[in-house]
């Protein structure tokens, strides 16, 4: 005979018991009982005469063993709690669950429902914005589990790495990462647990979901009304804030603020003028990360800033073409020494700055990996300069044979620039790998970090078959 499904017997088993053995689980022993009230069943611990069903847990005791075996002898189809309580969830009215929580206000139950898996991400969400978290300077296991909840939810990691999942660390990720503005909405009301970013930064969670880029108009509202002097410097760095907000904290006249609005990509000409007339920082970050047209460069030189400052521009890029060509026509050579670094330009545009015939922007242009091969065997041929050497060692378009040569100079310098070269021959960067002062460049070769990755990714599939 067929054993029946678990959803069949539900809708076939009016007036009948389900015999519920072993220890509840997700559920209360109440809220099974009113989910079986739904299909005019009733629930039972013992093997009575209408029971068509039983549900039990993987650990029993020697009595309820017993009762088991009995059932079995007897042909009762039996289902697994962890079926049943996945059927359960299933079927779990979002609204009615929602407003019998908020009628009572039963914490424990939202804790009971943040851990199971078996719900769906919209209900958890919005039951992760009803917990309510215990005092900061409490140790509570249930914050540290409903953490650990919402980290397993939403955090994929490799088996060998388990123990993220019960790092606050790792909010910081999920903060980052999260797609969902209602999950972000939801992570506000989590303690705001300060991290620290490369052993010197501290960095909040708040501060971390204003950075966000997935960030909606009531996320960002909620945002705005904690008052947060280092959210709304995340906030005003932030691309998808309003316009019309970022004017707002522009009034704010907070030169954090200003700095981080300096490089938002989405400010408009109005905030760009205000802030050219701010601090020397504020306007630096301006200049080099901004988009710049030649109406924006007006507004610049209007300014009047001196040389130094100015020629911030010429790193930045962001910068259209007419302006560049613009650039290249000046004579600051600071400015063109950045131009000639600035690897957005073309290669016309590289020439352009080589034909002015100063001296001063070779290195710069012999670093530019836009810069044509012809001009850079030009600067290996005529220019006997440690300066150009170096820039040569570490440009990736620099010929083999350019390499090699450099490479027989044994200087130190010039290994650090091949170091990080990821055009370097094989056989040269096996040399330099062994050498213990090049870490710190090795650890910057896209050669050698694919090849970690790559290692890394067999890893992880060693470990997944």
């Amino acid at each position: 005979m067929t054993k029946p499904t678990l959803a069949q017997l539900l809708a076939s088993s009016q007036g009948k018991k389900f015999l519920i053995l072993g220890r509840v689980g997700l559920f209360t022993a109440d809220e099974i009982a009113r989910f079986l009230k739904k299909y005019h069943i009733t629930m039972t611990k013992y093997l009575e005469e209408d029971v068509v069903a039983v549900i039990e847990p993987l650990n029993l005791n020697p009595v309820e063993e017993d009762i088991s075996n009995d059932a079995y002898e007897k042909q009762i189809p039996s289902f697994s709690l962890e079926e049943f309580e996945k059927h359960l969830s299933n079927e779990i009215n979002d609204d009615e669950l929602l407003m019998a929580i908020k009628l009572t206000n039963d914490q424990e139950r939202v804790f009971r429902l943040l851990g199971n898996t078996n719900i769906s991400e919209a209900l958890f969400v919005k039951l992760l914005s009803m917990y309510e978290w215990h005092e900061e300077d409490e140790d509570n296991n249930q914050d540290r589990d409903t953490i650990m909840y919402t980290l397993k939810r939403y955090i994929d990691i490799k088996p060998n790495e388990a123990d993220l999942h019960y790092s606050y660390l790792t909010l910081r990720r999920l903060a980052t990462e999260a797609t969902n503005p209602r999950l972000l909405q939801a992570l506000i009301g989590f303690p705001n647990f300060a991290f620290l970013i490369r052993g010197k930064e501290k960095v909040t969670l708040r501060e971390t979901i204003a950075r966000n880029r997935y960030l909606d108009k009531e996320v960002i509202g909620k945002l705005v009304s904690l008052r947060d002097k280092s959210v709304d410097v995340a906030l005003a760095a932030n691309g998808v804030v309003a316009l019309s907000l970022l004017k707002t904290l522009l009034d704010k006249g907070d030169e954090k603020i200003n700095e981080a609005l300096a490089t938002n990509a989405n400010i408009d000409n109005e905030i760009f003028k205000v802030l050219l007339g701010k601090e020397d920082k504020v306007v630096q970050l301006l200049l080099l990360s901004q988009p710049i047209d030649m109406e924006r460069l007006g507004f610049v030189d209007a300014q009047g800033l001196d040389d130094a400052l100015f020629s911030t521009i010429g790193a930045n890029e962001h910068l259209e073409g007419d302006v560049i060509e613009t650039l290249i026509t000046r004579e600051d050579q600071t400015l063109l020494c950045n131009l000639a670094q600035n690897s957005t330009l073309s290669a016309k545009q590289i020439e352009a700055i080589d034909a002015k015939g100063l001296d001063v922007t070779v290195a710069s242009l012999a670093m530019n990996p836009v810069t044509p091969v012809a001009l850079l065997e030009k600067f290996y041929t005529h220019y006997d300069e440690d300066a150009v050497r170096r820039a040569l060692a570490q440009n990736s378009s620099a010929p083999e044979y350019i390499l090699r040569a450099l490479f027989a100079l044994d200087d130190l310098e010039i290994q650090r620039g091949m170091a990080s070269n990821a055009s370097i021959p094989l056989d040269i960067l096996d040399i330099l790998k062994v050498d213990t002062r090049l870490q710190n460049e090795l650890a910057k070769n896209p050669i050698l970090i694919k090849g970690y990755e790559t290692v890394l990714d067999y890893d992880k599939k060693a470990v997944q078959f």
